[in-house]
Parts: structure tokens; sequence; C-alpha cells
């Protein structure tokens, strides 16, 4: 990552749980996340978020409808309801849309046994009844639909994330 900030980044606190959209250090977008239950940390299979710079990698489900339900970063076909949550309520649902994340810093999260793209760690979106404020994710961040698709219409790959507690 260069020394010099971007002009435009994302900002995910872990310890606030906000997501803050930045232009030239003016806030233009700010939501409420959940990140990991099991905190902040970059080991694969860890179900923690990973921390430092991070770029996004994909914007994936442009076009789907709120609440399509996506596993394997493709559209099921399916839409999320309560009462499908009521009929699978372990699934780990990925809604509507995803920010795929790539970690930009050697050793930290890119490559090896910390790679955050390997670990398949996105931004996405989940049931609105889930509470946001509060680290509650299986690693990922999760935002309600409706906070995803107005960031959605303002990213696009490359762009970077700050990751921190």
């Amino acid at each position: 990552m260069a020394k010099t900030m971007p002009t435009t980044w994302l900002d995910i606190s872990i310890p606030e749980q906000y997501c803050q959209l930045w232009h030239h250090d003016k806030l233009v977008f700010s939501a409420a996340v959940s990140t990991a239950l099991n905190g902040p940390g970059e080991q694969e299979g860890s179900g923690c978020t990973p921390r430092g710079w991070h770029q996004i990698r994909a914007c994936i489900g442009q076009g789907q409808p709120v609440n399509m339900v996506f596993v394997g970063r493709r559209p099921t076909g399916e839409r999320y309801t309560p009462d499908l949550g009521k009929t699978f309520p372990d699934r780990d649902w990925i809604l509507t849309r995803i920010l795929w994340l790539s970690g930009l810093e050697l050793g930290k999260n890119r490559l090896g046994n910390v790679d955050t793209m390997r670990r398949y760690i996105y931004i996405h979106g989940c049931p609105d009844a889930l509470p946001m404020g509060q680290a509650l994710s299986h690693g990922c961040i999760r935002m309600h639909n409706r906070d995803l698709l107005t960031l959605f219409e303002q990213v696009k790959p490359g762009l970077k994330v700050w990751i921190h507690e």
C-alpha cells in the first residue's frame, strides 16, 4: 500500500461497527455494519474480520433484486423471506450485492494462510431483521440491504478499503 492516503476510500471500524466512504476528506456515505463475532484476525478458518488495507476485487450482483440469495458469489434464484430464514435458521445469508475484498498487505492479509480474497471475505447484504452495530458475522462485513445498495452505486473494483480496530 502506498504511504499516501488514497483520495477515495472505505473506512471500516471494527470497534465502532461502521462503514464510511470518504472522498477528498469529505464523508459521502456512512452506515452501521456487523463484523465478525470472533473479532478481528486474519488467519484462515478463524471466522474473524481481517484488518489492514484491502481493495474491492469485484462488485457482484448488479441488476439483481433486493434479497436475492447468493451462494458461491452466484445468484440462486431464491429471494430471502422471513419464512425462508425460519426454514434454514443456521444459514449465513449473503443477499442483494457482494463487494469481494482482496488484501493489499503481503503476509498480513494477502497470500498464504491470511489471504482475505481466498477466505472469501465480502461486504454483503443480510436479512434486514439482523442487528447492525454488533459484531455477529462469520468474518465478513454485513450491511442492511438498503445501505449496501446505496454504497454499491458509489464504489468500483480497485477502491481501497481500510479495516481497523
